[in-house]
């Protein structure tokens, strides 16, 4: 696959041992995750995950939600640093919202596409430089998993099972080699992986 830019895709979501990024409640069940959200390994493993990151790709629900959180962590000199960096670097950097519902932009320095996630995201890999980040956005990031468009697979992998709730690697996806980029185990026994796809 041709990619004159040089621009990567990068994914990043929080996953059980049973591969879910939520639990049989719902989108807000998360109580399998979020205690290994606030570790030092995830918030070092959230610093990779923007770093060389110029784009941020979102769907409309984390759109929204991060908009109700992180700009007051940018703003919070308590804050962990390095949620504020994230935080400073997601209020700042170009975002595109994939929305098919919303009609004006949540933030600023942000547009709302309303096209298929592979469509968008093949447009701002041809043009621009650095990396472009889709972070816990599983409705974009399945379509492009489908479409082949990630080059590298930021997760965070929670030691629980939650035995319900959806799933990021669904039956279809075309097969697709990886190779480890980055692994580090936390004390609570996270584990937080990066992969990037061999092509």
């Amino acid at each position: 696959m041709s990619n004159p830019t040089g621009r990567r895709v990068a994914a990043n979501l929080s996953l059980t041992l049973d591969g879910r990024y939520h639990g049989a409640g719902g989108p807000g069940d998360l109580g399998a995750i979020v205690p290994y959200a606030v570790t030092d390994v995830a918030r070092d493993h959230m610093t990779r995950t923007w770093r060389n990151a110029t784009t941020a790709v979102l769907g409309r629900r984390n759109a929204e939600g991060f908009l109700g959180f992180w700009p007051s962590v940018a703003a919070d000199e308590s804050a962990d640093p390095r949620d504020r960096g994230y935080a400073r670097w997601l209020v700042d950097v170009e975002k595109v919202v994939l929305s098919t519902t919303l009609t004006e932009s949540p933030w600023e320095r942000t547009r709302v596409v309303d096209a298929p996630a592979a469509d968008v995201v093949a447009g701002l890999k041809a043009t621009g430089g650095g990396d472009i980040l889709v972070n816990s956005s599983p409705s974009v990031i399945k379509p492009l998993l489908a479409a082949d468009l990630v080059d590298r697979l930021h997760l965070l992998v929670c030691p629980e099972i939650a035995g319900g709730g959806e799933r990021l690697f669904d039956d279809g996806l075309p097969a697709s080699k990886w190779v480890l980029a980055h692994h580090e185990t936390g004390a609570l026994g996270e584990v937080a992986a990066v992969y990037d796809r061999v092509r």
